[in-house]
């Protein structure tokens, strides 16, 4: 997004969808909004394992020390959590701090659910990678999250079997389609991958990479790029792969996708720094024979990956204590021990650049034993994480993505009239919505 006012809703919608027109920005955290002085005590909704370990660092330490002490309640994930946010922010009893995926706080912000903490975030930009931290200003100049994991894409491979079938790693996307054909000759049973329809980020991430921006504004208006140039390269190069039979078809996450992995009936994936984890459980019997490298590139002189997934820390409007919370989201997304925390309890990606190469990732996920410099690479690739472009209605467009690309890719057919509806719907959607739109 430009640089832009980002704008309140008068009607709040608690199924994830928005409504109305668009007011001002949401008010900054110059103060603790009204809050009391003393002893201050905060909630804090998230899902991530281990969470209370981790908050319990800050209440035995710093928090105890500035009197600020946090409780935090498990939650549900996804636009579950979402829709509860917005259920409490309309009782006017959301809690104090959240954990909200990057592409839910357009969502959230429109509906004034979250509060602008630019004012008591100094210092804590220079912590992340440039295309992270854009998504939690949405292009603008407030603060709405501080960045908590990260998803970069990465390319997964068997070693063991490119080396049987003589294949080199793709570094290109053009080397990585001659590539699923060379294995296609080679091993006519045998898929280098499938395009699975049933996790739109994957192709949000890819499209990402290329260059696409699905939503931007200017002024109030919104803009949907979804069936741009960039994300249309995408979905022809994809759809032309399926449609030649040069890759499968298939979902991922199924048992029939669980056993391709497992025995080398698919022997590459498209995936993010948190694979190893999957594939601990999908493909158990193939561990040490996997390797990573960076995501094929469009072109030989581009260097830059997508992101699949992640979360932020963001404070909400409800909170009367403001500058408490985040105190508390900037220190438990900035500090080593925090991060160091988060990263064995909670077994995730810190975004925090400097966590990314520190003792918690010396050594690689055990799954990649045979890859020692598995998370120095990532460290590497997570930097040139390419900036993202959420909209408000993300969900509309994810779940028309998962119908009309399932379709296509079930049918071989068209990808491209696939993207053409997924842009048609994400419109008429935001319309419907009340928000003014470009066309």
């Amino acid at each position: 997004m430009p640089h832009t006012k980002l704008r309140r809703l008068v009607t709040i919608s608690v199924a994830v969808t928005l409504g109305a027109t668009a007011l001002t920005a949401c008010g900054s955290s110059d103060d603790d909004n009204g809050a009391e002085s003393g002893p201050v005590s905060l909630t804090y909704w998230a899902w991530a394992p281990g969470m209370d370990k981790v908050v319990d660092l800050w209440n035995r330490g710093q928090g105890k020390k500035e009197q600020i002490q946090v409780t935090v309640k498990k939650q549900a994930s996804g636009d579950t959590l979402v829709t509860k946010i917005l259920t409490a922010h309309k009782a006017g009893k959301a809690p104090d701090l959240v954990q909200a995926e990057y592409q839910a706080l357009p969502t959230l912000v429109s509906n004034d659910a979250l509060a602008d903490i630019a004012g008591d975030v100094d210092g804590a930009k220079d912590k992340f990678a440039e295309g992270v931290w854009q998504q939690t200003t949405l292009g603008s100049d407030a603060v709405y999250a501080i960045p908590q994991d990260s998803g970069p894409m990465m390319f997964y491979y068997r070693e063991d079997l490119f080396e049987k079938y003589g294949l080199d790693v793709p570094e290109t996307w053009e080397q990585f389609a001659e590539t699923a054909r060379a294995l296609k000759k080679k091993a006519p049973q045998t898929d280098l991958t499938t395009f699975s329809a049933n996790d739109s980020g994957l192709f949000a991430g890819l499209a990402q990479q290329a260059g696409a921006k699905w939503w931007t504004t200017e002024g109030d208006t919104w803009k949907v790029g979804i069936d741009d140039a960039a994300s249309r390269k995408v979905a022809d190069f994809w759809g032309g792969l399926v449609k030649e039979g040069a890759i499968d078809n298939q979902p991922m996450y199924t048992p029939a996708w669980n056993k391709a992995m497992n025995t080398g009936k698919q022997i590459a994936w498209v995936s993010a720094v948190w694979a190893p984890g999957t594939l601990t459980t999908a493909a158990p019997d193939t561990k040490g024979k996997w390797a990573m490298a960076p995501l094929p590139q469009w072109s030989e002189d581009d260097d830059v990956t997508g992101s699949w997934g992640g979360s932020s820390t963001a404070v909400t409007t409800d909170s009367k204590h403001r500058s408490a919370a985040a105190k508390f989201a900037t220190w438990l997304n900035t500090d080593p021990a925090a991060l160091t925390a988060l990263a064995k309890e909670g077994g995730i990606y810190p975004a925090a650049t400097t966590a990314q190469t520190s003792d918690a990732f010396a050594e690689p996920p055990a799954y990649f034993s045979n890859q020692p410099d598995f998370y120095t690479r990532a460290a590497a690739i997570a930097k040139t994480a390419a900036p993202s472009a959420w909209g408000p209605n993300v969900n509309v467009a994810y779940t028309t993505f998962k119908d009309a690309f399932g379709a296509a890719a079930k049918n071989r057919s068209d990808f491209g009239a696939a993207l053409a509806t997924m842009q048609d719907e994400t419109v008429a959607d935001l319309k419907k919505q009340g928000f003014e739109v470009a066309e």
